[in-house]
C-alpha cells in the first residue's frame, strides 16, 4: 500500500496530466455533492423562489433623491426697493466692458459699487486694458442656485462672461467674476 502511494505522489501527481485529472475529479466532486444537497431536479431554467412582484429597495414615502430635481428652482430673494441680480448684473457687464481710454480707477469705481467687498479688493490695481470683450452681443441668462445665490452668463463678442452673485441681506453683489473665450 504504501508503494502504491509512492508511485501515485511521486509519478502521476508530478506530471500536468496528473494535477489536471486530480482536479477534475475533486471540481465533479463538489458538483455532485452541491446538486445531492440543494435538491434541484428540474429544467425549467428559472430561479427557484423568485419574487412575483418587483423589488422595492426605495422607500416611496422618503422623497425625491434622483439627481433630477423636480422642484422648481427657487426665487431669489430681493430686498424691497433693491434691484434684481439680473439687473445688478448686467450693470456690472456694462461697466466691465467699459475699458477702452478710461482710467483704471474710473473702472474700478464703477464696478466696485456692485461687488462684494472680496471681489473689490480682487479687482483692486486691475489694468481693465486686459478685459477682451467690448460689448454685450446677447441676453443674459440667469440660473437660481438657491434664495440668495445665482449665476449669470453674459454673452460678450469675445466669449461669456461668468457672473456669481450672492445676496446675504437681500441686496445682490457680484461675488465672483469668470471668463470663457467663445
Amino acid at each position: 500500500m504504501r508503494r502504491a502511494f509512492e508511485t501515485l505522489v511521486t509519478g502521476i501527481l508530478r506530471s500536468r496530466l496528473g494535477i489536471a485529472l486530480a482536479l477534475a475529479v475533486v471540481i465533479l466532486g463538489v458538483v455532485g455533492a452541491a446538486r445531492l444537497v440543494s435538491g434541484v431536479t428540474g429544467d425549467d431554467g428559472g430561479l427557484a423562489g423568485a419574487p412575483v412582484a418587483p423589488i422595492s429597495t426605495v422607500d416611496p414615502t422618503t422623497g425625491n433623491d434622483g439627481i433630477l430635481a423636480t422642484e422648481p428652482p427657487p426665487t431669489p430673494r430681493t430686498s424691497p426697493g433693491a434691484p434684481a441680480p439680473e439687473e445688478i448684473a448686467r450693470k456690472f457687464a456694462t461697466a466691465w466692458l467699459k475699458h477702452d481710454g478710461v482710467p483704471a480707477k474710473q473702472w474700478y469705481d464703477a464696478l466696485r459699487p456692485l461687488s462684494t467687498s472680496g471681489l473689490a479688493d480682487r479687482l483692486s490695481g486691475v489694468d481693465p486694458a486686459g478685459v477682451p470683450a467690448s460689448r454685450l452681443t446677447g441676453e443674459l441668462a440667469v440660473i437660481t442656485r438657491s434664495e440668495e445665490f445665482v449665476e449669470v452668463t453674459v454673452p460678450v463678442d469675445a466669449g461669456t462672461l461668468r457672473l456669481e452673485l450672492v445676496a446675504p441681506q437681500g441686496r445682490w453683489l457680484v461675488d465672483a467674476v469668470d471668463w470663457e473665450r467663445g
